[in-house]
Order: C-alpha cells, then sequence, then structure tokens
C-alpha cells in the first residue's frame, strides 16, 4: 500500500493586525470592574500573543472617543452585526485568502494533476463556496473531487490530512490539496462575560494549504488516534446563533487536556520515545503548558508553536498547520514526530509523522 506524504505547506494571512484593537475593546467593556479588568490585563500579559490578523481594519480608540473596534464600524458598541451581515463578509474575504494561500502552494506544479480539494472550516458557510472559488481562480480541473468538512474546529486540519491519507492510499496517483480557512474575527462578540472577552486574546483569521502525495518528500503521514475525554463536552462549545458563532471556551481546558494526554500518553506515541518533534495546536499558552507537562516536555519542544502562537494567535483549523509548515522548514530527514489538535468534544486528535529522507 503506497504512503502519504505532505509535500508542503503553504499560509496566507489578511493584512491587519488588530491585537491591540481587540484588547482595547475588551478593557472598555470592562470598565469599572476594577477586579475583572485587573484579571482580563493580566491574562492579556500573559497569553503569549503579540499579534493577530483580520480583514477588519482597526479604527480609533474606543477611548479617544470611538464608538466602533473597526475603522468600517463593522463592530459597532450597542450594534454589533447578526449572523447574516457576518456571514457576507465571510462570502466576501474567504475565497480570496484561499486563493492567496493556495497560488503559493501550487507554484510550479502542474496543476492538472490535482485530483482532490478537501476544504475545513468552522467560522463560515455559503455555495458556492471556496472549493468552486480555487477551481475557477487557480486552474484546477473542473472535475477534480471536492469535499468540505464543516464545523469540526480547531481540529479539522487533522482530519482533512486523515481523509488526504485514505485517498492517497487507495488512489497512488491522487495528488490532494487540503486547505483550512478560518475567520474567527468575524464572531466578536459584546459580552459581559469574562470567560467569552477572555477569548478576545486567543482568536485571528489565517489559511494553510497543503499538498498531499504518494510522492516521498515532506512529511510522511504514519498514523493517527483521536483521545475523546469523558465528562468534558461542556468545555469547548461552538453554536450558530443570531448574533454569530457562540463560542465557549472554559477555563478548564488545559487540566483536562493535562490529564487526558498523561493517561493516553502510550496509546497516542504507540509506545515510542525517540519523538523529536512536536507539531501542537497552540490553543493558547496554557493549552501548551498542560502538553508539555502531560508529556515531560523539555522547554524548547514546542518552540514552533509558541512562535506561531505570539505570531498568529489561535487561528483554528489552520494554526497547528502552521507549526508543521515551521517544522518542516527545518527538520532533518528521519526525524519523527507528533501533531495534535484539540476541539469540541473534548477531544484531541493526533497525528504520528516522519519526516522524509
Amino acid at each position: 500500500m503506497p504512503k502519504a506524504f505532505i509535500n508542503r505547506i503553504a499560509t496566507a494571512n489578511p493584512p491587519h493586525d488588530v491585537h491591540d484593537g481587540f484588547l482595547r475593546f475588551g478593557q472598555q467593556i470592562l470598565k469599572g470592574d476594577n477586579r475583572r479588568l485587573a484579571l482580563f490585563d493580566r491574562m492579556a500579559d500573559r497569553c503569549g500573543i503579540s499579534h493577530r490578523y483580520s480583514f477588519l481594519e482597526p479604527g480609533p480608540k474606543l477611548e479617544d472617543g470611538g464608538t466602533a473596534v473597526d475603522a468600517e464600524g463593522f463592530y459597532r458598541r450597542g450594534a454589533f452585526p447578526d449572523t447574516g451581515a457576518r456571514m457576507q463578509k465571510f462570502e466576501t474575504w474567504a475565497p480570496g485568502l484561499a486563493v492567496e494561500a493556495v497560488e503559493k502552494l501550487l507554484q510550479g506544479e502542474d496543476r492538472s494533476r490535482i485530483t482532490h480539494v478537501i476544504v475545513t472550516s468552522c467560522t463560515g458557510f455559503s455555495a458556492p463556496g471556496i472549493d468552486l472559488a480555487l477551481i475557477e481562480h487557480c486552474g484546477l480541473s473542473p472535475s477534480v473531487e471536492r469535499t468540505m468538512v464543516g464545523f469540526m474546529g480547531c481540529y479539522a486540519a487533522i482530519n482533512a490530512l486523515k481523509l488526504a491519507r485514505h485517498i492517497v492510499r487507495s488512489e497512488p496517483d491522487a495528488r490532494v490539496l487540503a486547505v483550512n480557512l478560518e475567520l474567527c474575527t468575524l464572531h466578536l462578540h459584546e459580552t459581559a462575560e469574562l470567560e467569552e472577552i477572555l477569548s478576545f486574546l486567543l482568536f485571528a483569521d489565517g489559511c494553510a494549504a497543503a499538498l498531499v502525495s504518494a510522492d516521498p518528500v515532506g512529511v510522511e503521514i504514519n498514523s493517527f488516534r483521536a483521545a475523546l475525554v469523558p465528562d468534558t463536552r461542556e468545555l469547548i462549545r461552538w453554536h450558530i446563533r443570531q448574533q454569530g458563532f457562540d463560542m465557549v471556551l472554559s477555563g478548564a481546558v488545559p487540566g483536562a487536556i493535562r490529564t487526558a494526554l498523561s493517561g493516553s500518553r502510550d496509546d497516542i506515541l504507540g509506545g515510542a520515545n525517540d519523538i523529536e518533534l512536536w507539531a501542537v495546536h497552540p490553543g493558547g499558552r496554557t493549552v501548551l503548558d498542560a502538553v508539555e507537562q502531560a508529556f515531560a516536555l523539555p522547554p524548547a519542544a514546542l518552540t514552533a508553536s509558541r512562535s506561531v502562537l505570539n505570531d498568529y494567535g489561535n487561528m483554528s483549523s489552520g494554526t497547528v498547520m502552521f507549526v508543521l509548515d515551521r517544522i518542516m522548514r527545518e527538520a532533518a530527514g528521519g526525524q519523527r514526530g507528533c501533531a495534535m489538535s484539540f476541539g469540541p468534544g473534548l477531544v484531541a486528535e493526533t497525528m504520528m509523522f516522519r519526516m522524509a529522507a
């Protein structure tokens, strides 16, 4: 049976760094509540993020008399947009970002050889969608097989790779384009709930595109394992509501991840004790701390994950691919690795891999 390889990865982000602007919005909401504002500021200082990107251009500082988070006024105090308005923005911006990443990925590639397209997203939906936009704008065959993986959250990229591996192992000539695109900043809420306000510290927009084939170049995909953590379904929730998509990310998530991974270490790693590369989804600084503790990793093991978190924030499904991209640029042939992402369930999706010689 043929092996499947992630041959290469390309990434793209919107143009505007909104991290400071979103933090100011959270501070404005909490103004007058000194205890919660102090907690928010302390979490902001410790979040491990310096930049997050969005198509929304930052507006004037709210404390300087502005009433909107962004220059356009899409997010205006007391008049936040409904789900329909947010989805119109997704339809406007998402296809172009996907095309940008795929054009980088397929530069010099014979595009007629692309046989399958897999797109994951949990932050927007439309039809015709991103898959057909890629065919139209990137010169793919109209007969390419298309699959949309929707609403799986941050671990969707691992599931897309799982599907791509199945395809290549059953069709050795297949060349699979896997695209993970999220516009998380379309779901900012005006809320007094501290846990939800704290999520403003994390989420951002981005797109990753990967080429998976039987060509023995890049990352050899070895195996997958999903770990469902019992009695944790309320810790990460993602629901479509009238004022956008509602995210609940409990502060108990890191502890649940640490406990679950500590108890399933051997099952996930298959008994391997020579793992040198760790592509861990940076769901937040404390999530990375939990993984480091569960696997007793040295501080340098999660350098790629922490640097992606610092530079881009949590881009949901695409983030682990940003991490894997950084690892692929520096890793040596033959090194073994483990990739993992976490999402609603609570579920850890893991992938064992080896760098091609």
